[in-house]
């Protein structure tokens, strides 16, 4: 699981059945002091998450479709969770 940070909607009026009902997001994957750490990506939202906030991305295609309960359409990442705080020791 990595952090994230939602950047933005997806919206789409022909897309793959799939994804029918699904919410698509932007999100930018993040380290744990908030600099981005690798390519945006499109993930489905499965928390009711937004723009600007902070999630739990899960970015393996096998257990984001095992999340989504599929085991053949073409899910690579899932939002999970919202986080509301990050402490980090030192």
């Amino acid at each position: 699981m990595k952090l994230a940070k939602v950047i933005g909607n997806v919206v789409s009026t022909m897309k793959h059945p799939c994804y029918k009902g699904l919410k698509i997001l932007m999100v930018q994957p993040i380290d744990h002091l908030g600099k981005s750490d690798g390519p945006v990506v499109l993930s489905c939202d499965h928390a009711g998450a937004g723009p600007g906030e902070i999630v739990l991305l899960q970015q393996d295609g096998n257990a984001a479709r095992e999340l989504l309960g599929t085991k053949h359409d073409p899910f690579h990442s899932v939002i999970v969770g919202i986080v509301d705080q990050i402490d980090v020791e030192k």
